[in-house]
């Protein structure tokens, strides 16, 4: 039973209780008569009922913002974001926004999308250009409406992130079996060094690891990557990064970058 089913529920006990408490209260003789048993029913619809119906909207919107019946289980692409916009439209404090993207897709194509959402004004600050969320878009769509995947959770948003990657050349189908059925473990950046080489707007760099095995002993690898600049400072020596490899197979370690960091 949900939290605005059972407030319903109690503000109809409330005022079934509420009828015997006026009829009692209406045939005394005295003031007094007021203070009877039925007292209960107006006490719940005046103290308890307004507070779980609000607790009730304070659940749902935890809940995030609900993503349209017209993009759910839509696909999940990456969203770049360019720019937003206010569309003049506020609800509950909440600024309506035009968040303009530069979108990449599973089949590797890329678009300019337009995702028009609620933001809450402390989340402001951090969808700034640069940024890159998951977006729902509509394959063979050509009006460029996508929508934020709120609904989506983080497993199923960093697969299709993955693939994308895979998609648009920016990890290999390897790197992806690593990444879906690795071993997670931790390893410490021992020496990183940038080789001049750029691809795209990622910048090449040679990084050694430190990685921990699942028996507690470690082996060192050095590698070569294709790294966006948001992920340099992840990189530098003496940092701890989150890792994946294939039990059977050191050769090639990924590394868990945070996109927005």
């Amino acid at each position: 039973m949900t939290m605005k089913v059972f407030a319903w529920l109690l503000a109809a006990i409330g005022v079934a209780l509420s009828i015997p408490y006026v009829l009692t209260g209406l045939a005394g003789d005295d003031g007094l008569a007021w203070l009877n048993g039925w007292l209960v029913g107006p006490a719940l619809l005046i103290f308890f009922v307004p507070h779980l119906f609000t607790v009730g909207r304070m659940l749902e919107g935890a809940t995030g913002v609900k993503v349209s019946k017209k993009f759910r289980d839509a696909p999940i692409g990456m969203g770049t974001v360019v720019s937003m916009e206010r569309t003049g439209l506020t609800v509950n404090d909440q600024p309506q926004m035009d968040i303009l993207l530069d979108v990449d897709t599973l089949d590797g194509q890329s678009f300019r999308g337009v995702a028009r959402q609620l933001v809450d004004l402390t989340e402001l600050a951090l969808v700034v250009p640069g940024t890159v969320v998951p977006v729902r878009y509509l394959p063979g769509s050509t009006d460029g409406k996508v929508a934020l995947a709120t609904d989506a959770p983080p497993d199923e948003m960093q697969a299709a992130i993955n693939r994308v990657r895979v998609a648009k050349g920016e990890m290999t189908p390897k790197q992806l079996r690593i990444a879906e059925a690795g071993y997670l473990t931790r390893a410490v950046v021992l020496e990183m060094r940038p080789t001049g080489e750029v691809e795209g707007n990622r910048s090449v760099l040679v990084y050694t690891l430190r990685v921990s095995r699942p028996d507690g002993s470690s082996f060192d690898i050095e590698q070569s990557k294709a790294v966006p600049p948001s992920a340099i400072p992840q990189l530098q020596p003496g940092m701890v990064v989150k890792a994946q490899y294939l039990p059977h197979d050191e050769s090639e370690v990924v590394v868990a970058i945070r996109a927005n960091a």
